[in-house]
């Protein structure tokens, strides 16, 4: 396969796998997957909620994750 030289003609991302990584799985600091809305603050941090309220809290990846939260973020995986 030849490599592309020009940006016009380079593969675009999957859409739903852009800034907001929503095919990446988002955790609470404790571990529990987050299943609902989500939005990026100015600073780039993500929090929970389509908008941002008092309830809205800071979502994590995985690997950002303590152990023990990493454990229990294990224990969703082989819920199915």
């Amino acid at each position: 396969m030849r490599k592309l030289q020009n940006k016009k003609h380079q593969r675009k991302q999957p859409e739903g796998l852009g800034n907001n990584m929503k095919g990446v799985k988002h955790y609470k600091k404790d571990g529990t997957v987050h299943k609902g809305g989500s939005h990026k603050m100015p600073n780039g941090q993500l929090h929970s909620g389509k908008t941002h309220s008092k309830s809205s809290v800071k979502l994590f990846h995985y690997g950002d994750l303590n152990k023990k939260a990493q454990a229990k973020a294990r224990k969703s995986w082989k819920k199915k």
